[in-house]
């Protein structure tokens, strides 16, 4: 691969803190927002995008966890399923139906017995339904249990890691007697507050049958997101995902990132995830150690990070391969792009750097959090005389 030179694409052969108006030189500095999740704000795209134009494609597009958008499976929907048979009607009834029902499948509607977005199902009287948009796995149940503006965060290492970070605020600790005992191995007692013994039943019951809770689960509020200069002022190279969508990738990449040594994870304000209790538990506790920044604009944000002396470089096929001893002298942001549709062209036209991985096998493609950790692997490799 190319050495970088120390003129950055575009022809420009001026320091990075002194690029004019639009470069986030002296004229307009620029400041990238960091806003914190907004109410509401779910994932309705999960591991969906563009064909096309993508190095890092999730061989499954919904990422590890597989995490998709539920699907609107409200019943009774005529439209689809026909109506009961009435007095009089006998089977040859019954198979046109069916093969209405046929006819609207194969004109693009889903199978039977499930909605979508754009889809309104008929009442049992024939009036439609209320248009419903589908749920977002693991989003927060606003009750009297789970009070707006707080989540459950479960797992061992992900309530063991949030009760030990005196930055978060907790509400309620709910244990099973086996993951209390699991999790005083991992942090010893007194705890910030005082747990409630129940049953497992009692834990499915309030997170849902399906969440891997290992008998504990944390009631907090979610952490507030630090500004820009919070990760220029640590060490290390900087992620940022460009609309990276699951929150088991997103999880994961932070995993990565506090292994490898990463100053922060950067984050789109909108198109992605907010913090919630899978990614917490993808995380395996790196939530609480790891600065999650969430940025307005993506492509401002690199050049407000080029401002800073940071060599901005894009993991995409499209370029050359990957090298950390070649980048050993310079501080690195990593800009991996969404599940499907990789980086957006706005994204990769302001980076300085295009690169990838030298891959010889026959699927020629990672998952997005795979390839943030082999990507941070490699930047973490240094020159044969500094070994």
């Amino acid at each position: 691969m190319k050495t970088p030179s120390d003129t950055r694409h575009g022809g420009s052969g001026r320091p990075p803190f002194n690029r004019g108006p639009g470069r986030g030189g002296p004229d307009r500095p620029l400041q990238p927002g960091g806003g914190g999740p907004r109410h509401g704000q779910g994932n309705p795209s999960s591991g969906q995008g563009r064909s096309g134009g993508q190095d890092f494609r999730a061989q499954d597009q919904r990422g590890p966890g597989g995490n998709q958008a539920g699907r609107n499976n409200t019943g009774g929907n005529n439209a689809l399923h026909g109506a009961r048979p009435q007095h009089g009607q006998g089977p040859r009834d019954q198979d046109q139906r069916g093969q209405r029902a046929r006819d609207q499948d194969q004109r693009g509607q889903r199978p039977h017995g499930q909605g979508s977005d754009f889809h309104r199902p008929h009442r049992g009287d024939g009036q439609q339904r209320p248009f419903q948009r589908p749920q977002q796995h693991d989003a927060p149940r606003h009750n009297a249990e789970t009070p707006r503006g707080t989540l459950w965060l479960y797992g061992l290492h992900a309530v063991a890691a949030a009760l030990a970070n005196p930055a978060r605020r907790l509400r309620r600790l709910v244990v099973t007697e086996e993951g209390e005992a699991a999790l005083i191995q991992r942090l010893p007692q007194p705890w910030p507050l005082q747990p409630e013994r129940v049953d497992r039943g009692r834990l499915d019951q309030l997170l849902g049958r399906d969440i891997a809770h290992q008998g504990a689960a944390l009631l907090a509020d979610p952490l507030a997101p630090p500004p820009l200069q919070a990760a220029l002022d640590r060490q290390g190279p900087i992620v940022v995902l460009d609309q990276v969508t699951d929150p088991r990738n997103v999880g994961a990449i932070m995993r990565s990132a506090e292994s490898f040594g990463a100053a922060a994870v950067i984050t789109q304000d909108r198109n992605a995830p907010e913090e919630t209790g899978a990614l917490a538990k993808a995380a395996s506790g790196a939530l609480e150690t790891m600065p999650l920044l969430r940025a307005v604009n993506i492509a401002r944000t690199l050049i407000a990070l080029k401002a800073a002396n940071v060599w901005v470089v894009g993991l995409d096929a499209g370029g050359g391969t990957l090298a950390g001893p070649a980048l050993a002298g310079r501080r690195v942001a990593l800009v991996l792009g969404a599940e499907g549709s990789g980086l957006r062209r706005l994204t990769r036209e302001t980076c300085d750097e295009i690169a990838g991985f030298a891959m010889r096998g026959a699927i020629g493609s990672l998952n997005v959090s795979a390839a943030a950790a082999v990507a941070l692997y490699e930047l973490s490799r240094k020159p044969e005389a500094q070994r």
